[in-house]
């Protein structure tokens, strides 16, 4: 039997509903001070204790009003469910950004049906600069606080403005670090904010011409992922050539050019394969 659709503007409505507390939670917790909880692939790799409690606050909120929906997050286990939803959660995207002080982290929620993402919502918990997108009939919409984006008009590679960040693995970084600076002259230069998910949803509204990083989850780049694509723009998820998952974005105009620079400057393995949208 074939499960029965889910409207994806009801989805959105309620990725946006949790989203918004889970980023009210995180703006208390922040006001009260920030001290590292755990770490994980490494002792830079931080988990705060609001990290911890945002990702709860969003899974219980979710379960009380759909049970049968799965959950994949961060910082829990992942559960099953029945119903082809699931719910994917980064509770703070930009964990050190957060430690730090610095006004660039994120909560992110995405609704996937049957493996596709149908809405997303990243609120910059900081800010409060909410951006939002669901797939529709015809296609896809995307906002930033309600109102219509876009990604920014076709530049020349040398004149684009290029986001990326850097894992925690010290000799992946090495991988990194060692293509940008192959990148880094072909293009107008580099910002590293911290924030997969935001920096995703910037190329989405035109304050970045592209993005990529090696060493993402599925939780960074879900919701942003859908917002960046939603506003006009490709990702492809590929193989990097550190062996792990490969993000690219930019403008589907741009899109082909940027793709080559960063093969050229070597961030992808060797016959990596294509998973783009």
């Amino acid at each position: 039997m074939t499960a029965p659709v889910v409207p994806t503007q009801e989805l959105a409505a309620l990725a946006l509903e949790v989203a918004r507390a889970g980023a009210t939670l995180v703006r208390g917790r922040a006001a009260q001070g920030v001290s590292v909880a755990a770490t994980k692939s490494s002792e830079v790799d931080v988990v705060t204790e609001a990290d911890r409690a945002c990702e709860a606050l969003i899974r219980r909120m979710l379960r009380e009003r759909r049970p049968e929906d799965a959950f994949l997050g961060e910082e829990e286990a992942e559960s099953g469910g029945t119903s082809g939803v699931r719910w994917v959660v980064d509770p703070i995207d930009g964990t050190v950004n957060f430690l730090y002080g610095l006004p660039q982290y994120a909560v992110s929620v995405a609704a996937e049906v049957h493996g596709e993402v149908v809405a997303g919502v990243v609120i910059n918990a900081a800010t409060g600069t909410e951006y939002a997108a669901h797939l529709t009939g015809d296609g896809a919409v995307a906002t930033r606080d309600g109102e219509p984006i876009g990604v920014r008009a076709p530049a020349p590679l040398s004149q684009r403005l290029v986001a990326t960040g850097f894992n925690y693995d010290a000799t992946l970084r090495g991988i990194q670090a060692r293509a940008m600076v192959e990148l880094l002259p072909r293009v107008r230069d580099i910002r590293r904010l911290g924030s997969c998910a935001l920096d995703l949803c910037h190329v989405g509204e035109g304050l970045l011409d592209a993005y990529v990083e090696e060493g993402v989850n599925l939780w960074d780049h879900a919701a942003g992922g859908l917002v960046a694509r939603a506003a006009g723009a490709v990702t492809e998820l590929t193989v990097g050539a550190g062996g792990r998952d490969l993000l690219v974005c930019a403008p589907s105009h741009g899109f082909a050019e940027f793709r080559e620079a960063v093969r050229q400057a070597g961030f992808l393995a060797p016959e990596s394969p294509i998973s783009g949208e």
